[in-house]
């Protein structure tokens, strides 16, 4: 059974910067795109990026320029770097492949980003 683990959330102020990481239990990562997905309060889950195998990578205009993915296949962990963040990027973060596997959803990560 997969498995992912996000990890790295917190409560940051404007303008601050976080990473997650997410982790897999088996070896998903070196053959699938993977990306980060949030959900708002209130709000549908939305993609965020993701990162192909080969490293090709692709963001949500909202994150553009100030979110960065990247992966280690070789560690099955896949990473976010979060700049500049706003109140609007306060969500739980999850990673999933693309498209995402209902199966594969985990417990995510809360960031919360105070004005």
């Amino acid at each position: 059974q997969v498995q992912l683990v996000e990890s790295g959330g917190g409560l940051v102020q404007a303008g601050g910067s976080l990473r997650l990481s997410c982790a897999a239990h088996n070896s998903i990562f070196s053959i699938n795109t993977m990306g980060w997905y949030r959900q708002a309060p209130g709000k549908q889950r939305e993609w965020v990026t993701f990162v192909t195998s080969v490293g090709s990578t692709q963001y949500a205009d909202s994150v553009k320029g100030r979110f960065t993915i990247s992966r280690d296949n070789a560690k099955n962990t896949v990473y976010l770097q979060m700049n500049s963040l706003k109140p609007e990027d306060t969500a739980v973060y999850y990673c999933n492949v693309v498209p995402s596997v209902s199966d594969y959803w985990g417990q995510g990560t809360q960031v919360t980003v105070s004005s």
